[in-house]
């Protein structure tokens, strides 16, 4: 027997395609230029790097900064930076390895980091080089405003200048004359900030159970920058609060959300539902009686037939398929086939 009604389409598969937490498929982010990339964090490095110099020649004013942090961590009862420093000289060839950590690591760990992002997560990379800069820029800042002396330059915190005296260091011996680093800028710790950036980026990109490890890289360098007595605990601690705001400002991009159909998401346009012919019929249009299971099986003071009871009942048809959400699907028929008539396949809503 002929019908209007056809098989559902069958729906994409999506198996084994990775989702995000609503069930949407991410957005596709593509892969900076590479060119572009080399030199917007070559660009933005060297900013970096002349914008310390800037703060230079405040020696006055970075040890009047460093004897105010120094009295507010003790007011607070933070730990002694001591402390650590002390674990630290022990072993000549553990303060040796914690200098050389200090000297070596930050730079290359950070553009592995990044340069693993581009190739193998182009959103995650997006994502973090926003983040790296905002931190930098708000850093730069507050070397700028904020001069102040290292703990190793402190009297009062008897501490030793480790690079100096064990090595290897980056610093020259005079402070008011290197002119290849600024040594007053020890507020926030770079050093610190882009450690935990780099665990936080590994940790959000990756899927692996262990990857609540790389917390360890942040860890080891904030143990490595107080005991070489290179920075502060206020230092570091400033350095997580601008990340944190940074983090909050700045997204994921590419996060999909809930849209309707035939809206945009990202890149991507949602198919819009195919519209099908409808067209409404009542129950004389469609021939014979149509069963109504709906309808009572007997009415006090008379009863009254399928037809009679679907005549008063708009019906909506749609051709092309078949809806069993409102109402049962009955079958309407007259015989057999005639040639040149169709049958249809209606649904109706109980009101």
């Amino acid at each position: 027997m002929n019908s209007l009604t056809e098989p559902a389409e069958p729906e994409p598969d999506t198996a084994g395609r990775e989702t995000d937490a609503v069930g949407h498929q991410p957005d596709v982010v593509a892969r900076p230029p590479l060119v572009r990339e080399l030199l917007l964090v070559v660009g933005l490095f060297l900013v970096y790097k002349f914008g310390r110099q800037l703060a230079n020649g405040h020696t006055g004013e970075a040890f009047h900064n460093a004897h105010r942090v120094w009295d507010l961590e003790r007011a607070v009862h933070l730990p002694g930076e001591g402390a650590v420093q002390h674990a630290l000289l022990h072993s000549d060839g553990l303060v040796h390895i914690a200098n050389t950590y200090y000297a070596t690591v930050h730079f290359p760990a950070t553009a592995a980091f990044l340069i693993w992002l581009y190739l193998r997560r182009p959103r995650h990379y997006i994502w973090t080089r926003r983040v790296l800069a905002a931190l930098t820029a708000a850093a730069l800042v507050l070397h700028l405003t904020f001069p102040l002396a290292p703990p190793r330059m402190l009297a009062a915190a008897h501490l030793v200048d480790t690079g100096q005296v064990y090595g290897p260091t980056v610093y020259g011996a005079t402070p008011q004359t290197d002119s290849m680093a600024n040594q007053f800028a020890a507020m926030p710790s770079l050093h610190f900030g882009w450690a935990l950036m780099v665990a936080v980026g590994l940790i959000a990109a990756t899927r692996s159970r262990l990857r609540w490890l790389w917390l360890l890289h942040p860890a080891l360098t904030l143990f490595v920058v107080v005991g070489t007595a290179n920075h502060y605990w206020l230092d570091a601690i400033v350095a997580t609060a601008l990340l944190g705001i940074a983090l909050a400002v700045i997204r994921l991009p590419g996060t999909t959300r809930a849209a309707k159909p035939g809206q945009s998401i990202g890149r991507h346009l949602l198919p819009a539902p195919r519209a099908a012919a409808s067209f409404t019929a009542t129950a004389e249009a469609m021939g014979a009686a149509i069963p109504a299971p709906w309808t009572p099986a007997r009415q006090r003071g008379g009863s009254l037939s399928a037809s009679e009871v679907l005549a008063r009942i708009p019906v909506s048809v749609t051709a092309g398929s078949a809806s069993a959400v409102d109402a049962p699907v009955a079958s309407v028929t007259s015989g057999a086939a005639r040639p040149g008539r169709t049958v249809l396949t209606a649904s109706g809503a109980h009101r």
